[in-house]
């Protein structure tokens, strides 16, 4: 019998590959999508619902109209400026750690993870697939393998089930992101990894930096620029 899972979708890099990852292995029966207010709702949504469908997995947005009004950084509130790091300081980790905390969300994960229990116990799914990176996983603790092992002894009391959280993404970084969504054959052209929810990537942002050094070092960058046009 196959395992049944639940995947997070932002319709970006890291949730796209795991997603994928989790059809192929997995008996995948939802994926999930959270509007909190962040300035790239409109198009993670759009950007989770067409990979959805190319996968003919069943797509539900949540809807956290709360969280948008206790988040007080700039990846809601728009009267604040993203951070901008450049290229050439992506690996320097105290930028990157004031970064973080510009875009941070109280509890996200925490949050995100929790709900996908409640769905994954009354749905029968052993799993529940996440998008973490190496990179973000340094300065964001809810992005790292910690995060993961406390989570999961959480949910080891608070599910009859044992639902588990599985990252496949985990421990890779950014290009090797890209180069395993190419071996699986994600959609990677579908992908939304901005902060900002404009009709293009800023490629401004910390998150598109990171998404264009990785397509760069993987040899997709012009491939992507013109799948998109």
């Amino acid at each position: 019998m196959a395992v049944r899972s639940i995947a997070l979708l932002s319709g970006g890099l890291d949730s796209t590959v795991s997603f994928r990852w989790a059809y192929l292995n997995t008996e995948l029966v939802l994926a999930l999508t959270f509007d909190y207010g962040q300035r790239s709702a409109r198009r993670e949504v759009e950007a989770a619902e067409r990979i959805c469908r190319l996968h003919d997995v069943p797509h539900r947005v949540i809807k956290l109209d709360w969280l948008a009004e206790i988040t007080k950084t700039a990846l809601v509130r728009e009267d604040q400026g993203l951070p901008e790091l450049g290229e050439d300081r992506l690996d320097d980790e105290e930028a990157a750690s004031r970064s973080a905390r510009a875009v941070w969300v109280p509890n996200r994960n925490g949050l995100f993870i929790n709900t996908a229990a409640s769905f994954a116990e009354s749905m029968g799914c052993q799993l529940i697939v996440v998008g973490f990176n190496a990179e973000e996983g340094r300065t964001f603790p809810d992005n790292s393998p910690d995060f993961i092992e406390a989570i999961n002894r959480s949910l080891s009391f608070s599910t009859l089930s044992g639902v588990r959280v599985v990252s496949p993404t985990q421990n890779l970084t950014k290009p090797e992101i890209v180069r395993m969504g190419i071996e699986l054959g994600a959609p990677l052209e579908l992908i939304w990894s901005c902060y900002e929810g404009g009709e293009e990537h800023c490629w401004r942002c910390e998150s598109c930096l990171r998404l264009k050094r990785a397509l760069k070092e993987a040899g997709r960058w012009e491939w992507f620029i013109r799948r998109r046009e």
